[in-house]
């Protein structure tokens, strides 16, 4: 009797477990998901931490210096200098925090923004700074802009690298063309592997890292960009009237800001293959655009200080675009 009992018993869980293979196999299988297509369709949207899309509206959000010294004089700005400990250390404005570029995320949430009308991200250049506003106003955070110029600007004794740049202004002034290079085929959007599903999810984990991965892997000099143009995808940032008149690098393909690159119109004409390498007047509108085009998993990269270090003469000739010249450098005071 026992033996019957247990067989029958037996005969139950086999017959149990067949069935809930059966129902196993009936599931839908689990939808991937494009979690690039997911970020861009977010960060375009009014649902975004914004509200808005970013690159179509407010980029790039840069403050003068002037305008920083005044809200510096109120109380009214917070400022984080991303610049080295070494380089803070021997000078920086008054009331400014240094915070490793990785950290200014984690930074900024511990700020009791409410107390402040703007935060200034402050650099050498306005470039690195740019790279990373760009990155904390994605996240949502209206009130940040980069400072024009960086330390450039502030004062005379920081200011090297801008008059470093401007004096080989004219090194390629004899290779920039007038011919029209139509843009890429559109194709796909580059893939992601965050392992998120939701837009924020995904957003906060590719802000994350990039700011880790810093600048220095977003940027390239026009020097390697004209040593091998071959190798880039290159993007003129600025007005098709200015694509033809100064010129541009053999072989870019003109963006107009705000309106090329958005996903319904041309974003996806970027190559997922290849390194897209972007350029303005100054690197700094660049360097925005560049942390933006990481986020969605380009492998982008901003060209340094756009074409004040390409054909300076011809930008100042042709007017309009912007330069850096001795005027720019406001002799304010410092601390050390």
């Amino acid at each position: 009797m026992k033996q019957i009992k247990f067989l029958l018993y037996a005969l139950f869980i086999m017959a149990f477990a067949f069935t809930s293979c059966e129902k196993d196999d009936e599931l839908p299988p689990v939808e991937e998901i494009n979690e690039s297509e997911v970020l861009v369709n977010y960060l375009e949207s009014s649902g975004s931490p914004l509200g808005k899309d970013f690159v179509a509206t407010d980029l790039p959000t840069i403050m003068a210096a002037s305008e920083l010294k005044t809200l510096n004089e109120t109380g009214k700005v917070y400022i984080m200098d991303i610049r080295s400990a070494t380089d803070f250390a021997a000078g920086h404005i008054k009331n400014a925090k240094n915070v490793a570029v990785a950290d200014v995320l984690t930074h900024i949430k511990g700020v009791t923004l409410t107390n402040y009308d703007k935060v200034a991200v402050v650099c050498y250049t306005g470039q690195t700074a740019g790279f990373a506003a760009s990155v904390l106003r994605l996240m949502g955070y209206n009130k940040v802009y980069s400072l024009k110029w960086g330390m450039c600007s502030w004062h005379n004794d920081f200011a090297g690298k801008w008059n470093t740049a401007i004096a080989n202004g004219n090194a390629y002034a004899s290779q920039f063309v007038t011919t029209d290079t139509p843009k890429g085929a559109k194709g796909s959007l580059p893939v992601l592997a965050t392992g998120k599903t939701t837009g924020q999810e995904i957003l906060e984990a590719r802000a994350t890292a990039v700011l880790t991965e810093g600048f220095t892997p977003a940027s390239v000099t026009s020097a390697t960009v004209f040593g091998s143009i071959s190798n880039y995808y290159v993007i003129n940032y600025w007005p098709a009237s200015q694509y033809a008149n100064p010129g541009h690098i053999p072989g870019a393909m003109q963006y107009t800001p705000k309106e090329s690159l958005k996903y319904a119109v041309d974003l996806t004409t970027l190559p997922t293959n290849k390194t897209v390498a972007v350029y303005c007047y100054t690197g700094q509108t660049s360097a925005f655009l560049t942390a933006y085009l990481r986020m969605l998993g380009y492998d982008a990269k901003s060209v340094l200080f756009g074409t004040n270090g390409m054909i300076y003469d011809k930008m100042v000739t042709v007017g309009g675009m912007s330069v850096f010249k001795a005027s720019e450098i406001m002799g304010y005071d410092y601390e050390k």
